[in-house]
């Protein structure tokens, strides 16, 4: 079982979660797949809610969010 570190040695970035109110910069991912597709995200009660096609029921789906 790993050893957890106490909060006063953790780098500064992993002691607390980002706040909601600052943005971090865009990274670049490389991504390998079979299909892609552009959507915007609809509101769907308190989420979000995007409609894929129906040939893609069962298979992983990554989501990466542009803006």
């Amino acid at each position: 079982m790993p050893e957890e570190i106490p909060d006063e040695k953790k780098p500064a970035n992993e002691s607390r979660p980002p706040s909601p109110g600052k943005r971090r910069g865009k990274v670049k991912l490389e991504v390998y797949g079979e299909e892609m597709v552009e959507k915007v995200v609809r509101l769907s009660g308190n989420s979000g809610r995007v409609y894929l096609p129906p040939d893609w029921v069962g298979c992983r789906v990554k989501i990466i969010r542009l803006d």
